[in-house]
């Protein structure tokens, strides 16, 4: 008994021990330490200047030009942009208005506009930077589809849920008035079932800048096509703006000399109306001067083709622009030389 009594206290002494905290050694610190003066100091050196930057999903074009945008505009310790992905362009603008730690989203004008009725003081809380470039509405369809009636009761594949495709192009499909059968699935198997006639998928629907690495590679048979939408045939909102596929664009489907009719939908890089003055509005503030600053960059090779598009001074229809850009581009056209009319002598 005495024996049973004696290894019983003795694991109750084992147990004990193995549920005391340990001690924290340089090898195991504990996670509640408190951190030394060299540590605090790294910490807020990171964080001082760091731009959280809502950007979708890692599939999207978002996200790729968020990552350029960061390319250009990180410089050590003054700024650090980081891009965020999100679950696609309505949780970019949620991001924008909860997520903490963000600053700026890539959202679409047609996202934000469905906002409006849900938060109406949006536009007290949302402004825009830039507007970055349109994405194209491309409805590519097999040699049957002749012409957006004949998709009426056919299936047609708006890409995976979160992507422009999947948000936008219902939105659009219905404003045309067209009644299909919606799929939601990965646009590379989507186009590998209409190349060989299977799934019984009509169309596809891309949302993006122009032109799509998707229609530039490998061979179609004959008949395969963009179809026109012409943006007087429904009743669009005016952020949906005319546009065209080129036979630049896309050679092997559109012949020289001819385009294709379509529409597309501004993409914009926002930002959140922080209080003047305080950190994260100084945050943005430099964001746009180191932006804005260093826009030629974008041109060079490796960036996005649409950055050579983009027009510092293009503004958005129904959003104000955050107010350090606008200083920026004021103090641009001011300072920027006056031109002498033809025939005026000059002293």
């Amino acid at each position: 008994m005495n024996t049973l009594r004696a290894v019983g206290i003795g694991l109750f002494v084992l147990l004990t021990g193995l549920l005391q905290p340990l001690t924290p050694t340089a090898a195991q610190p504990r996670a509640d330490r408190p951190m030394n003066r060299a540590e605090i100091a790294a910490k807020l050196k990171l964080n001082a200047w760091t731009v959280g930057l809502a950007a979708g999903l890692l599939e999207g074009a978002p996200i790729r030009l968020a990552a350029e945008i960061a390319r250009v505009v990180d410089e050590s310790d003054a700024l650090h942009v980081l891009p965020v992905v999100t679950r696609g362009p309505t949780h970019n603008v949620e991001a924008l208005l909860y997520l903490r730690g963000i600053d700026a989203a890539i959202i679409n004008a047609d996202a934000l506009e469905q906002f409006r009725t849900l938060v109406p003081n949006i536009d007290q809380r949302i402004s825009y930077i830039l507007n970055l470039f349109p994405s194209e509405l491309h409805i590519f369809v097999r040699p049957e589809i002749r012409s957006l009636a004949d998709l009426n009761g056919k299936k047609v594949n708006f890409n995976t849920p979160g992507t422009t495709a999947s948000y936008s192009g219902p939105l659009i499909f219905d404003r045309l008035k067209l009644d299909v059968e919606k799929t939601f699935i990965p646009h590379p198997a989507a186009l590998e079932q209409m190349r060989r006639g299977e799934g019984e998928i009509a169309a596809v629907v891309f949302i993006t800048s122009k032109p799509v690495d998707a229609f530039l590679r490998g061979r179609w048979d004959p008949g395969f096509r963009f179809l026109s939408v012409d943006i007087g045939d429904a009743d669009f909102f005016n952020f949906y703006l005319p546009s065209t596929l080129t036979s630049r664009d896309y050679p092997q489907f559109i012949p020289e000399g001819q385009d294709v009719l379509t529409i597309s939908v501004p993409t914009i890089l926002a930002a959140y109306n922080w209080p003047q003055g305080s950190d994260r509005y100084k945050r943005l503030t430099r964001l746009v001067d180191h932006l804005f600053s260093r826009i030629d960059q974008f041109h060079a090779p490796g960036f996005h083709p649409a950055w050579r598009e983009v027009n510092l001074m293009a503004q958005v229809p129904g959003l104000r622009r955050f107010t350090p850009a606008q200083e920026w581009i004021d103090r641009s056209l001011a300072t920027r030389p006056q031109r002498v009319p033809a025939g005026t002598s000059q002293r």
